[in-house]
């Protein structure tokens, strides 16, 4: 899956992407009538670090290390870990179900379950808006969703095996119902742990957030997904880790959520308790500016959109991935299908971590100039290309299995086939994330950035979905041994098993889907693909300008003489220059430019 960390943009503030450094804290823009007492310092400050920045950016700064803020250092990690748990946990539910054999519309079924991670910009601007001051504006919500998470992960741990072993096979609904709950809260407590994260550590120590973030929720989904799977196989423990063998693994499903359930709930209190939060700005008056906010987020991701650059391009995003979606989605559980023991394929990930960890800094060195969409678009066929060789290599398994399993050779194919996918996603994952840096406006790049990765995150997911769920009726079968008998549906082929036939299939959706999605693919390359990369061409001001005129609140049409012309570019350098730090005083600065005519906030007469 391709992972990126979104980010929120609320009243001034933004939660960037993993690895960015983080400007200090914007300031609001208020009516005069609106500034709090302690705004006219906050404003002096902002116009002293403008007149002294030259000399400043010269200063040797001496970085303090992290020995101070270990704790909280420790603590982060381990919020990211407990995030992973229910991430991997979702991951192995669908191999877990393709060894019982479920249809693959049930497959599609359960992938919404993976939706709420691309999704939760919908909901961010709440979980940063309204909390509990006296609680911590995070811990409001930190807590109460990992509680939520402990007490599902107790209940699923009592009822997930009748849910998964029941007489008319998985209960897929109900399983995809209880699990798309955890993986909402999971996105949730991401929301407010990255907050957090942001006001937990100092200014000068903050970049270790996203080293807490990545190496947090990698060991959480190893835990909860290949570790679990490893050691819930029968076959795995008695091959290596025990000396009796016996007929199930050292833990079960119920077991695994049973204790991950009971860690969230007493870690969850030891922070609602010993672990304090500080706040400021505390009061009703606070909550009320926050609430305001909320709304102004959503009206400028409208405002964003609306942008005929933006529209093209998240247009593309949302098309972009149709031609691997059936390599994606669909591969891995037709290995299990074809007989691959699904804890080995989980197992292939582990000697995938340190190429996923070089392959982005090897990239970047490419990326890193003014076209970054150009590895995209060279990446895209090579890509297509691993689809295909995906479909030869489920077409090649069947023949490869002996009696005690697969051979090594065929587990070194197949990690080498993975390998080769691994270097074309992320190289088109890496230039996609260059081109979103390049193009979100600094002013706004926290909403900006987090609207692109949505975007982004979505155009991988619905494709998935549907390839799943077309895998079905793209396959034909004809029952075999049976007169007038057939497979096309389940009760068909109870029909045919009941009067001593066998249902055989002729041809394989999968396959299908594998031609078809290359064939999509490619015609995406041709036409859509050019039309990408002539993105790059767009000046900054088709990117930037219209947010520019939203924030202000100025009508277009009035910035056409030579002094309010003037008057306009000087405020975009100053907000080029500060990359967004100082919003609040660059829309002042703007309104300062413009003459007054007493209607405030529009240009008067030159």
């Amino acid at each position: 899956m391709e992972h990126s960390d979104l980010m929120t943009h609320t009243n001034g503030r933004q939660r960037k992407m993993a690895g960015a450094n983080n400007p200090p804290e914007n300031m609001r823009y208020m009516d005069k009538e609106e500034k709090s007492s302690s705004e006219p310092e906050g404003e002096e400050e902002a116009e002293g670090l403008i007149r002294g920045s030259d000399s400043e950016n010269r200063r040797h700064r001496v970085r303090p290390g992290i020995h101070g803020e270990l704790g909280n250092v420790l603590l982060l990690l381990f919020l990211y870990v407990l995030q992973g748990i229910p991430l991997g946990l979702a991951g192995s539910i669908p191999l877990i179900l393709q060894s019982k054999s479920v249809s693959y519309k049930d497959q599609a079924f359960f992938s919404f379950v993976f939706w709420p991670f691309s999704l939760k910009l919908l909901w961010a601007p709440l979980v940063d808006a309204l909390y509990f001051s006296r609680f911590g504006r995070r811990k409001s919500w930190l807590v109460p969703t990992q509680f939520l998470l402990g007490l599902f992960m107790l209940y699923l741990s009592g009822t997930v095996d009748s849910l998964l072993q029941s007489e008319g096979g998985p209960k897929v609904v109900t399983l995809t119902g209880v699990f798309f709950i955890l993986e909402f809260l999971a996105a949730t407590q991401d929301i407010a742990v990255d907050g957090w994260a942001l006001t937990m550590l100092s200014r000068e120590n903050v970049g270790y957030a996203s080293t807490c973030n990545s190496v947090g929720q990698t060991a959480g989904y190893f835990l909860g997904n290949v570790l679990f799977l490893a050691l819930e196989s029968a076959d795995f423990c008695n091959k290596y880790l025990r000396v009796v063998p016996k007929d199930t693994g050292i833990v079960t499903l119920s077991d695994f959520l049973l204790f991950w359930g009971v860690v969230f709930l007493v870690s969850t209190t030891l922070v609602a308790i010993i672990k304090r939060e500080n706040e400021q700005g505390k009061g009703k008056r606070r909550v009320h500016e926050e609430t305001e906010g909320v709304m102004d987020t959503y009206k400028l991701l409208f405002s964003i959109i609306k942008m005929p650059t933006v529209f093209t391009f998240c247009a593309l995003l949302l098309t972009a991935k149709i031609g691997f979606s059936a390599a994606d989605a669909v591969t891995g559980l037709k290995l299990v299908e074809a007989g691959v023991p699904k804890e080995q394929l989980a197992l292939l990930a582990v000697p995938m971590v340190p190429l996923q960890i070089l392959l982005p800094v090897i990239i970047s060195k490419y990326t890193a100039g003014p076209r970054p969409l150009d590895v995209f678009y060279k990446a895209f066929p090579f890509r297509l290309l691993i689809g295909l060789l995906y479909a030869l290599l489920v077409w090649w398994t069947p023949s490869v299995k002996e009696e005690g399993g697969f051979p090594v050779y065929y587990y070194a194919i197949v990690l080498l086939s993975y390998a080769l996918h691994q270097v074309a996603l992320y190289s088109m994952y890496v230039a996609c994330m260059a081109f979103h840096a390049k193009v979100s406006d600094p002013l706004i790049g926290g909403t900006y950035m987090t609207l692109l990765n949505t975007v982004s995150n979505l155009g991988g997911n619905w494709p998935s979905t549907v390839a799943l769920w077309m895998v079905d009726p793209l396959t034909s079968k004809e029952c075999q041994g049976a007169v007038r008998q057939r497979c096309g549906s389940p009760d068909e082929a109870g029909l045919c098993i009941k009067e001593g036939g066998l249902c055989v299939t002729t041809l394989d959706g999968y396959y299908v889907e594998s031609v078809v999605c290359v064939v999509i693919g490619l015609a995406w390359w041709v036409w859509l693909g050019k039309k990408m990369r002539r993105l790059q061409e767009q000046s900054p001001a088709a990117w930037r300008i219209g947010l520019l005129l939203h924030l202000s609140q100025v009508d277009p049409g009035r910035l056409t003489d030579g002094k309010r012309g003037r008057g306009f570019r000087a405020c975009c350098d100053v907000h080029l220059l500060w990359g967004g730090q100082l919003h609040g005083l660059v829309l002042r600065r703007l309104e300062d430019t413009w003459p007054s005519t007493g209607e405030k906030g529009a240009p008067g007469p030159a």
